[in-house]
């Protein structure tokens, strides 16, 4: 049987976040209280789709506006996945989380969709964990969408069938800073830059320092600093983006524990409340005029509006 539709509107806010943090790749992440709002309403015409886009992406040519859009393709995901129809939708997407900088764009987009779907058949039980699992297999890998649908610190791992997350509470002393440069970088390219293999000594060390970065995150934030140092993929992705590595080194060289958010471009620095005003004279000599700084907290995970 077909589950039901409410005809809405309903509206869903969801986190940008921030992946690998430094060694922990493809399995550590971080919601950072930065919010995107989707808001979907069910249009009385079948096959009708109209779309609105406020802030990043707003753009004409920026993001699609059609059946491509990947809030809709999820939302569709969603909807067949529980045997319901797909209907005619009128979709308001407010985006604030940077497009193509590191910060998870398309994980907000995806779990976004879903928890819209989820919204519009409130006849059918679909849990947070039900919401993973299916975001994780759009997006293809589990470290973006665990924090942006269960909040603060997670850590996530591929299974042989399916996907699995842990969420672990932030200690109270850490602070965030993102720095987003004005320019993209594809998360393709800069995947496309990993090798195949990597020396035995590198994958240990990194073994090591994101197990490190579990405990500072959560009860040690004084190790940020060594926890956060990575010899799998940040490196690699230099050609790509090379003024976001040397911000990155720049930064490490003054005791900031600076890392590559995601794929990239953007700076994120993981702290303590005392780092405030020695980070701030950092920056001021080695983050570029041009990029934008943001002070962030812990975000929280995809929630419907009321």
């Amino acid at each position: 049987m077909s589950a039901t539709l409410a005809s809405g509107p309903v509206t869903v806010r969801v986190p940008a976040t921030s992946a690998n943090l430094g060694p922990g790749f493809d399995a550590l992440g971080l919601a950072l209280d930065l919010y995107d709002e989707i808001t979907a309403e069910v249009l009385p015409t079948a096959g009708a789709l109209e779309i609105a886009v406020e802030g990043e992406g707003a753009a004409p040519g920026a993001v699609p506006r059609d059946a491509s859009h990947l809030v809709v393709r999820s939302l569709v995901a969603g909807l067949e996945a529980v045997g319901a129809p797909v209907p005619g939708l009128r979709l308001t997407c407010r985006n604030v989380v940077p497009h193509s900088r590191g910060l998870g764009s398309s994980a907000a987009a995806i779990v976004g969709g879903l928890a819209l779907a989820r919204a519009l058949t409130p006849g059918v039980e679909r849990s947070d964990d039900d919401l993973f699992e299916q975001a994780a297999g759009l997006e293809g890998h589990p470290d973006n969408v665990a924090p942006a649908v269960f909040g603060g610190f997670t850590v996530a791992l591929t299974r042989a069938h399916g996907y699995a997350a842990v969420r672990l509470p932030v200690h109270p002393d850490v602070r965030l800073h993102a720095f987003v440069p004005p320019s993209p970088v594809s998360t393709s390219v800069a995947r496309g830059l990993l090798p195949a293999t990597v020396p035995h000594a590198d994958a240990a060390a990194n073994a090591g320092r994101a197990a490190l970065l579990v405990a500072a995150l959560t009860t040690r934030p004084e190790m940020l600093l060594e926890a956060t140092e990575d010899r799998l993929h940040q490196d690699y992705r230099a050609p790509a983006m090379p003024e976001t590595l040397a911000v990155v080194s720049a930064l490490r060289g003054r005791c900031a524990a600076a890392v590559v958010s995601g794929a990239g471009p953007t700076v994120l620095v993981l702290g303590t409340s005392a780092d405030g005003s020695r980070l701030a004279a950092d920056v001021d000599d080695v983050v570029p005029d041009s990029w934008r700084r943001l002070a962030l907290g812990v975000g929280r995970g995809v929630a419907t509006v009321a």
